[in-house]
């Protein structure tokens, strides 16, 4: 016999949308708490930056959002949808492939609207606290208004919280820093010398972008097969290897030597997961960016299936892979789905965390799918009794990474410039 839960869902954004529109499909009954007053959670624009910019003071007032104006995806649009969905936004009545953050906003909102999910969403009603009493979950939003609730599922995204790097010396340096946090334009960078940390997207995306305005960007990577080289389609950009210390002077000195007198180093190194609100006891955790234990990046055993956790995981085709979650979640809690004895899940996690180790990867790497994300998005299609990912997607995806393995980010940014050649002959 089917179930029906009375289901709380935290956040609105994308992680939250999907889950609500698979719950709903199954028949239970949802709230979504979103703390702002829009959809979308990390694809909403706010130009605010917040009073610490390196979002280190506790008592700051947050900024949800990370965008900054310029950003598109890196992903192309046809890896931007939802499997009965399709990515249809354009601008200027143009279809672009690599679409810019309003576009993918608009998109979100479109979706939330044709399944019915915005009368579902309690607006400007921030969760404060949720806990478990017996059998339910307490939801408290502020006011201390308190809901009782079958199951809880956090989608409250994982872009807010900024890692910083820890640099030797730091204390003593007499420049600014900044988390990519708090970047949306280049003209603070203006005539500046600028170190920016970081070796993923957003760092090269930002470094090329601050280039147009500072005097020069050295672009700083943790990986040991670095050599001090300009990059090539700028002038003054450098890529550079690890930050070995900086210095009172204002000079910062790199692993093979070399040094440069800067005025900013802006830190593009990723967040850590925080869940504030949420009390288990400790139960599920959070240690070096390992949320944990979760089955599957999904379920914690001790407390499945009435407390799940979506979109955690990265590197990944994030829409397709939210998607398949919030199914597997929904499925799981009408009984359509069985999952494994708690032992039987623990002891899959264990051996996801010797896997990992073995391996010589971080614990902070724990829920990076890099390489594994369509063996897991098969595993969890076939849960749900649903068909794998399109080979066709799946090869566009790999287009794109052996792309950017090759020619690198910077080539990228170029070719979407370039109005996508590289997209019209390895994607469309």
């Amino acid at each position: 016999m089917e179930k029906s839960f009375k289901v709380a869902v935290i956040g609105a954004g994308v992680a939250g949308l999907a889950a609500a529109r698979e719950l709903k499909r199954e028949g239970h009954q949802v709230v979504v708490y979103e703390k702002s007053d829009k959809l979308g959670g990390t694809w909403v624009y706010d130009p605010r930056i917040e009073s610490d910019p390196l979002g280190l003071d506790p008592n700051r007032e947050v900024v949800h959002g990370s965008l900054y104006s310029s950003l598109r995806t890196n992903l192309p649009r046809q890896l931007m949808n939802f499997s009965d969905y399709p990515f249809e936004i354009k601008k200027n009545g143009e279809l672009r492939t690599f679409p810019g953050h309003e576009e993918v906003l608009e998109f979100l909102n479109e979706f939330a609207r044709e399944f019915g999910l915005v009368e579902l969403i309690r607006f400007n009603t921030e969760v404060v606290r949720v806990h478990r009493v017996n059998s339910q979950w307490i939801v408290e939003s502020e006011l201390s208004l308190e809901e009782a609730f079958d199951a809880v599922i956090v989608c409250n995204g994982h872009h807010t919280q900024p890692r910083i790097a820890d640099i030797p010396g730091i204390e003593k340096w007499p420049g600014k820093q900044i988390h990519s946090h708090n970047y949306r334009v280049p003209e603070p960078f203006q005539d500046q010398v600028v170190v920016v940390i970081g070796d993923g997207p957003s760092a090269h995306d930002i470094s090329e972008e601050i280039a147009m305005a500072a005097n020069e960007v050295h672009l700083s990577s943790r990986s040991p097969e670095i050599k001090v080289t300009k990059l090539d389609y700028y002038d003054n950009i450098w890529q550079h290897p690890k930050i070995d210390c900086v210095h009172e002077n204002g000079e910062i000195a790199f692993q093979d030597g070399a040094s440069v007198p800067a005025d900013i180093i802006l830190h593009c190194t990723g967040y850590n997961y925080d869940f504030p609100f949420l009390e288990t006891d400790g139960i599920v955790s959070v240690d070096d960016n390992r949320v944990g234990p979760l089955y599957r990046h999904v379920f914690p055993p001790k407390l499945a299936p009435t407390l799940a956790f979506i979109g955690i995981s990265f590197t990944v085709v994030v829409f397709h892979m939210i998607e398949f979650q919030a199914k597997w979640v929904a499925c799981v809690l009408s009984g359509k789905v069985l999952l494994p004895s708690e032992d039987e899940m623990s002891t899959d996690i264990e051996n996801h965390y010797k896997r990992l180790e073995d391996a010589g990867k971080p614990k902070y790497h724990t829920h990076n799918l890099l390489f594994d994300e369509f063996e897991h998005q098969d595993w969890l299609a076939a849960q749900v009794g649903e068909p794998r990912l399109d080979e066709g997607l799946k090869e566009r995806s790999r287009a794109l990474f052996k792309f950017l393995a090759d020619k690198g980010w910077v080539r990228f940014r170029e070719l979407m410039v370039e109005k996508d050649p590289y997209v019209v002959h390895s994607i469309d």
